[in-house]
């Protein structure tokens, strides 16, 4: 895995994360009672984005350390999701 296969595999975690943690702990306007003019109650009061920045940060980091660790090692192969044996035989060329 290259340096820019290693950043697109983070941004892609990092991003999947996010949009996993940003509806948790969700305040809408209309539950707390203060729907501002101009926006629906469905709004986030206070959506504590700083907060969850880092919480997506430190999550994807972990991911992707266990991710790149596993195809950098090899301990899983293309050759082990080929259930119907689609791929042939290996090749013994190197």
């Amino acid at each position: 895995m290259g340096i820019t296969s290693g950043i697109v595999l983070f941004l892609v975690i990092w991003f999947m994360v996010l949009f996993v943690v940003l509806p948790l702990r969700l305040t809408t306007q209309g539950e707390a009672g203060t729907v501002e003019p101009g926006t629906p109650s469905s709004a986030p009061e206070n959506p504590n984005l700083r907060r969850k920045f880092r919480i997506v940060t430190v999550v994807a980091v972990v991911l992707w350390a266990v991710i790149a660790t596993v195809i950098l090692t090899g301990a899983i192969s293309v050759r082990d999701f080929d259930w119907f044996d689609r791929m042939g035989p290996p090749s013994s060329e190197g």
